[in-house]
């Protein structure tokens, strides 16, 4: 296992690392000084990275702990906070959040996605033809051989409530993490089996 690999353990990152990580570098022997350099210096795209984890939290958008920068006396003694501040090594970021929100945004390569699969090629999110509302069909699909997800409701409500909740992994979501009804309408024709007419049948 390559030294980077090791960060998949971890369910919360600060700031730094998370900026770090999404900038394809390895944390262990950047995070001490990285903000000492000169930001030409600085890894590319970890600049944008990490302003955008500080909005990210600083909005809600990304799920984590936000620590504001304080103001301290002679004695080192909290004072008070300072307005939309983000402490970046003290605030932490929920590792599963933060790929959900970069996945929201199209950027579904690189450390928080896997890069091996078993996969079929349009289950994989790095082939070139990966389509996310086949994927999210499919895999909706795949889903409800757990037969408890259908359990009092009928196929297209189960496929709904599963793409409602994975929307965000599919793009099926805006920027602000709403589902987008339209598509996963659209991803739920596609997967249900039962779609004739008459009364829909519940599995009890």
């Amino acid at each position: 296992m390559e030294s980077l690999d090791y960060w998949r353990l971890c369910d919360e990152l600060n700031v730094i690392q998370a900026a770090i990580l999404i900038a394809g570098e390895d944390p262990s022997s950047l995070q001490s000084y990285i903000e000492d350099w000169d930001p030409e210096k600085r890894p590319d795209g970890y600049e944008a990275a990490k302003a955008a984890i500080k909005n990210g939290l600083l909005c809600e958008t990304i799920t984590g702990t936000l620590v504001p920068i304080y103001e301290y006396d002679i004695n080192g003694n909290e004072l008070q906070s300072l307005t939309n501040t983000v402490d970046l090594e003290r605030s932490r970021v929920d590792a599963p959040s933060l790929r959900d929100w970069l996945s929201v945004r199209g950027l579904d390569t690189g450390f928080f996605f896997s890069t091996e699969t078993d996969a079929p090629d349009y289950l994989d999110p790095s082939h070139p033809r990966y389509a996310p509302k086949l994927a999210a069909a499919v895999n909706a699909w795949l889903a409800l051989d757990d037969g408890s997800i259908l359990k009092g409701k009928t196929p297209k409500q189960a496929l709904l409530k599963w793409l409602r909740e994975s929307a965000a992994e599919y793009r099926l979501s805006d920027e602000d993490g709403k589902p987008n009804e339209t598509g996963i309408e659209e991803c739920a024709k596609v997967a249900n089996w039962k779609d004739k007419g008459g009364a829909p049948k519940t599995l009890s």
